[in-house]
């Protein structure tokens, strides 16, 4: 029978397999990765090698900077309760809800945006994006557009457009995201209308 200190180091003897496949999902270098976290390469190496034991003080700014949950760095165990409890944060003055749990492909959030009167800053990274409005109006700039999409209304691009999205300024939104970080798409089933 396996012991807690067993379970526990079968657990942390993983961790490194799980940061490196992470980072690769994300397209990072080392370097990359040790710009974003501070925590210098050659740290990141031995973690990722199994050659430094993983620690908080690691591990918390690599789950920041990969945008996962702690638990999957670590590969925590599902204990009791299978429903999904999802942690919402607080980016940028928007509220943010991560509907998938897993690190790699596909992700998921609603998004909440406040009324605002910011002026738009409009950026670009890779991947493609559909946005799908709930309620509310959102503000939505995409290159040359600058479109205002109410609730039903859906828009899809990629993310290496210039491009921007927040409330029209009258009224909050609420915002379905689907993103794929290296350029997934949406697929469509035969037989649908273009």
């Amino acid at each position: 029978m396996n012991t807690p200190g067993d379970v526990i180091a079968a657990a942390l003897g993983q961790v490194g397999e799980r940061l490196k496949t992470i980072r690769n999902e994300r397209g990072l270098t080392l370097t990359a990765a040790a710009r974003t976290t501070g925590i210098s390469k050659s740290t990141l190496s031995r973690l990722e090698n199994g050659e430094r034991k993983p620690s908080l003080e690691l591990l918390l700014p690599l789950a920041h900077a990969y945008r996962v949950p702690l638990d999957d760095l670590v590969g925590a165990p599902e204990v009791g309760d299978p429903r999904i409890r999802l942690k919402p944060k607080r980016i940028n003055g928007r509220t943010v809800v991560p509907l998938t749990r897993h690190a790699g492909g596909m992700q998921a959030w609603k998004i909440i945006i406040p009324v605002t009167k910011n002026v738009p800053e409009l950026r670009t990274h890779d991947g493609y994006e559909w946005l799908y409005v709930i309620a509310g109006k959102m503000r939505l700039i995409i290159g040359q557009h600058d479109l205002i999409l109410g609730p039903g209304e859906v828009a899809e691009f990629d993310t290496k457009e210039p491009h921007w999205f927040g409330s029209d300024g009258h009224e909050p939104a609420e915002v379905l995201s689907l993103f794929g970080r290296h350029g997934e798409r949406m697929q469509r089933r035969a037989g649908e209308a273009e």
